[in-house]
């Protein structure tokens, strides 16, 4: 193990309270990142994700006892109650968050720091079928959005950001967000809440409509340079709002000059 991971793994067992300190710390936890929970006994009785970490808990505790077979059918109830899929094998850190719940997966070995929270269809996945090491290592504070996609044995740093619906398929630096498919690095410097939890997770750039925005620009630039060099007047109209529209002089322009090599 490099030193790298060993700074993204969640503390180690003489360091993190007991069984029942970590589920209250489950608990505790959501008030801090869902401003719609009123009371520990509403979040204990009606959160699916907090049913499902605290599940895990006790299944991960019966999978290292070797008993395999319980474990498995404690996470495949679990996952009936709750549609979250967590392999008892997964190591979960402290105060874990699954908002909404709903269709996240966890593979077998999924490592998940102190702090995360991850959001409905969530995927820590692996990308090969040989035994070992397979799935992600988040590190802590990690915050993972709707619909992502996080796969293979890759490392997740601290306090990233992974924007929703993205596919992460390579290792991500502490501090940084990442969006699309695959993933890519689009923004380093952040302003984390008071706790340290950064859940603006949807406040994250367009890569994609800034590089047409370049090449757009590139274009115009281009066109008129062109236009300087053939001593030809040309006059474009201001673009829409799909930058789909060109000037009339321009088109006929272009238009004349089709026809002239057409007939040479």
């Amino acid at each position: 193990m490099n030193a790298t991971t060993e700074s993204l793994m969640p503390v180690t067992d003489t360091q993190r309270p007991g069984l029942f300190g970590q589920i209250r710390e489950d608990i505790d936890c959501v008030f801090a990142r869902d401003p719609a929970a009123r009371s520990r006994f509403e979040v204990l009785t009606t959160y699916p994700g907090v049913h499902a970490v605290i599940t895990h808990r006790f299944a991960h505790r019966l999978w290292h006892a070797h008993l395999r077979y319980p474990a498995r059918l404690l996470g495949f109830l679990a996952r009936m109650f709750t549609g979250v899929d967590i392999h008892p094998a997964a190591t979960i850190g402290r105060r874990l968050f699954i908002d909404h719940a709903t269709g996240v997966v966890i593979g077998e070995t999924a490592v998940v720091g102190d702090d995360c929270t991850l959001y409905h269809g969530v995927t820590l996945g692996g990308t090969r079928w040989t035994r070992g090491k397979r799935h992600p290592t988040l590190g802590h504070g990690v915050v993972v959005g709707a619909g992502a996609k996080v796969l293979g044995p890759i490392e997740v740093g601290n306090r990233a950001r992974v924007g929703a619906n993205s596919v992460v398929v390579r290792d991500v630096p502490a501090e940084r967000t990442v969006v699309g498919i695959p993933a890519r690095i689009v923004k380093v410097e952040r302003d984390p809440g008071p706790d340290g939890i950064d859940l603006d997770h949807h406040l994250i750039p367009d890569p994609v409509g800034r590089a047409i925005a370049c090449l757009i620009d590139r274009v115009r630039s281009l066109e008129s340079q062109l236009a300087e060099v053939r001593h030809v007047d040309i006059t474009t109209k201001e673009c829409g709002p799909n930058c789909a529209c060109v000037g009339a002089e321009e088109e006929a322009a272009r238009n004349t000059a089709v026809a002239v090599t057409e007939e040479d």
